[in-house]
């Protein structure tokens, strides 16, 4: 779908995008999850781990982070709501929303729910596409209450 200069255009535009980007990180699809960034894209999910740049930097990241799953076949689904999209001087935009992700296992009917966060996206519109320039993941359990 081209997307116009409407901003509900690109809010939908932008939640389509989301849609399909979490059912890609959902099934393990990360060379395709990495294509939902600009080539030079930055993405940042672990904390204290460095951020992974590129789409090779995050085939990598997420195959690394997924290895603790090797023996305990999981699906998890990240739940992303409450967005809220701005739109930047240089033309970007940021989106900034809530995710919550819930893993389960098998023969299990109850939900592990976890961890709650806080993300922080710079997305940008190339060729028509909505990519993401880059992700800053807020874990909320790391959040200091002083």
């Amino acid at each position: 779908m081209p997307i116009t200069a409407s901003f509900t255009d690109v809010y939908t535009a932008v939640s389509q995008h989301y849609g399909r980007q979490v059912q890609l990180l959902d099934s393990n699809r990360f060379e395709e999850y990495a294509q939902t960034f600009t080539p030079d894209g930055e993405f940042q999910h672990t904390p204290g781990v460095p951020p992974a740049r590129g789409h090779a930097g995050i085939i990598e990241e997420l195959h690394r982070f997924n290895t603790r799953f090797a023996d305990d076949p999981v699906q998890r689904r990240h739940m992303f709501s409450m967005l809220n999209l701005t739109e930047r001087e240089d033309g970007a935009f940021d989106a900034t929303f809530y995710a919550l992700v819930l893993t389960t296992r098998p023969g299990v009917k109850q939900p592990v729910v976890g961890p709650s966060c806080l993300v922080h996206d710079v997305l940008v519109i190339e060729d028509g596409d909505v990519r993401n320039r880059s992700r800053r993941v807020e874990h909320d359990h790391m959040f200091d209450a002083a």
